[in-house]
């Protein structure tokens, strides 16, 4: 592998999976003061802790030192992505270049803090049948909020001194830790007969569908031809003319509507689920919070959808400002074919993302019900990883991945990371 002949980048790349290793070794530690046995009962019944345990890679329900994973972390991100919108002061940080985003960045830990210590309290209070009393639901709070925190160092580690997105690669290995589990509990199902190896195979054309769909639409962008005028500065002349391309990614929102979505629909019966009471006003409550979980009716599942496709529009049109993208082609001389700078070019920009955001707002939809779908058409109901956030976060890791390696090899005019993917 060409990778490993760069003593640079075999050192990013090693450094990489010593810090992996680091995360499977946290993820087998146990939290002091937990029932383990008791533990297992209450995670029978799935919901919000299923989907939590999902990004821990099993630490959840093993109650260990990383048994929230990095989840206080994204939380925060994007409170902070939300909050740099509506606070003048943090929208001004972020226009300061590197300065501002280190700030932000501060910030953004500071909040992780936050969020895991409520976590931690929150599932110390979820998990209080499963404690040895009071000092171990301290221990608990105290030891999951340190894991996150030092899981957090682990990510920068990783993106300062390994290749790729930290945070995106704890993330990853957390939902990867979970897969030879998953994959055990299938294959002894097939040996005691539970389910047939038809179905087994049937799920596996079906994961690998829908991997090849992920790749495709991460992947896929449209392409708007943006043409550059001459321009006289001073005595000379800049920018020959030509054309070029603007992109748009199809799926610009990534994960984050179906984590938005799921996390709503799921919330009020992870609070319900708290008051001991099964009868009564609160036992009607719960019910009816309990079948709003997606895979439980079909409005439950429709509701899951609408939200999945509001949040996507909502988050593209937060993260991709379609008004400042007309003013910067009018104020550097560029303008698209066909189209008046102005008005005329703010109007066929929107039109055009909020196509592409339909789309994405459907392939993201269609994504997060497959998980539900699957179990129904293959009666295999213990591979989780069939779709929804686990397998988009997945597969758009492991491009990033890739590509970063990709990058680092064309710079030193190798052929790539992909066999004959070099450069022309």
């Amino acid at each position: 592998m060409q990778a490993f002949r760069i003593p640079e980048l075999k050192k990013r790349i090693l450094f990489n999976m010593a810090m992996l290793a680091v995360f499977v070794l946290g993820a087998h530690i146990p939290v002091p003061g937990v029932d383990h046995n008791r533990l297992d009962a209450l995670f029978g019944q799935g919901g919000f802790l299923g989907l939590v345990d999902v990004f821990s890679g099993g630490a959840l329900r093993k109650m260990t030192v990383f048994a929230m994973g990095i989840t206080p972390y994204i939380n925060a991100s994007i409170i902070m992505q939300m909050l740099t919108l509506a606070i003048p002061f943090l929208e001004s940080l972020s226009k300061e270049g590197e300065a501002g985003r280190k700030q932000i960045a501060k910030y953004t830990r500071y909040g992780t803090v936050v969020l895991a210590v409520i976590q931690a309290i929150g599932f110390a209070m979820s998990f209080r049948a499963a404690t040895t009393g009071v000092l171990g639901v301290i221990q608990m709070v105290v030891v999951m909020t340190a894991g996150t925190i030092f899981l957090l160092w682990v990510g920068e580690q990783i993106t300062e001194k390994g290749i790729g997105n930290g945070v995106s690669i704890v993330i990853f290995a957390g939902i990867m830790t979970s897969l030879p589990f998953q994959t055990s509990v299938v294959a002894a199902s097939v040996r005691n007969g539970f389910v047939s190896p038809i179905s087994v195979i049937v799920l596996g054309l079906l994961f690998v569908g829908t991997v090849l769909g992920i790749v495709f639409i991460t992947q896929a962008t449209r392409r708007i031809p943006i043409q550059h005028v001459k321009r006289v500065v001073g005595m000379r002349m800049t920018q020959s003319g030509g054309g070029s391309f603007l992109p748009i990614k199809v799926n610009t929102a990534g994960v984050i509507p179906i984590i938005f979505a799921i996390s709503i629909v799921l919330l009020p019966a992870q609070l319900l689920n708290n008051f001991p009471q099964r009868d009564g006003f609160i036992g009607t409550l719960k019910n009816m919070a309990n079948n709003l979980s997606p895979g439980t009716t079909w409005y439950a599942m429709l509701i899951y959808v609408v939200l999945i496709v509001v949040f996507t529009y909502f988050y593209t049109a937060v993260v991709m400002n379609v008004q400042e993208m007309s003013d910067n082609l009018k104020r550097y001389g560029n303008y698209i074919p066909g189209i008046r700078p102005g008005k005329p070019t703010f109007d066929y920009l929107d039109r055009v993302v909020s196509r592409i955001t339909l789309a994405g707002a459907v392939f993201l939809a269609a994504v997060a019900v497959v998980q539900y779908i699957a179990p129904i058409v293959t009666g295999v109901t213990s591979f989780n990883l069939i779709g929804g956030t686990s397998l988009l976060i997945v597969v758009g890791v492991a491009i990033e991945s890739m590509q970063a390696v990709e990058a680092q090899l064309l710079m030193r005019n190798y052929e790539g990371f992909i066999k004959g993917s070099g450069s022309s």
